[in-house]
């Protein structure tokens, strides 16, 4: 455990020295999550547009409850574990590019990845029917965000990659829940 630690530290110290002055403004907002507001908006109109009012309702709340599992879960994980964020971490207060406009306690693992990566999951299954290349988009989306993490100083790579696999398993299994109950209801009917 001791060896992946470091090796994820010495990832973390490349990976985030990669960043410049000039891009620290861009990663910011690439990390806020208002900036994806407009994207959620976009798949909101896509769904209501394929699935219908009835449709959409039973998505939105289920979309809801995966974001909300998301965070609470990477929530219990960051203070069960309590792995602190690499800005955090006095021996690479020296080293690192901290470019975040704060720091958190403990990261591990990232709910900004788990959540944006759920929701590339669950949407994508949702539309890819319609939007063939709908789904790539999303996941490059979702990678982009979580390096944002890593470009900021405020997760290691394992806190992403973790958050990403945690986000991804919750997105289909939403996918799965929110598909079997719209067949149940229709069924019913």
């Amino acid at each position: 455990m001791e060896e992946l630690l470091r090796w994820d530290t010495e990832l973390f110290t490349w990976l985030n020295s990669l960043g410049s002055e000039p891009w620290d403004g861009f990663w910011q907002i690439v990390t806020l999550k208002w900036t994806s507001i407009p994207l959620y908006a976009i798949l909101l109109y896509l769904i209501y547009k394929q699935y219908g009012l009835k449709g959409t309702a039973v998505i939105a709340v289920t979309a809801a409850l995966l974001i909300t599992a998301t965070d609470q879960l990477a929530n219990l994980f960051k203070y069960g574990i309590q792995r602190p964020r690499p800005c955090q971490v006095e021996e690479l207060q020296a080293t690192i590019r901290f470019a975040a406009e704060r720091c958190g306690r403990y990261g591990y693992f990232s709910a900004h990845a788990a959540s944006s990566m759920a929701t590339a999951v669950f949407t994508g299954l949702l539309l890819h029917r319609w939007y063939r290349y709908l789904p790539f988009l999303l996941l490059f989306w979702a990678v982009l965000l979580g390096y944002s993490r890593i470009y900021l100083g405020v997760h290691y790579p394992l806190d992403v990659i973790t958050g990403m696999a945690v986000g991804g398993i919750l997105g289909l299994l939403f996918f799965k829940l929110q598909l079997w109950y719209r067949r149940r209801t229709t069924s019913a009917l």
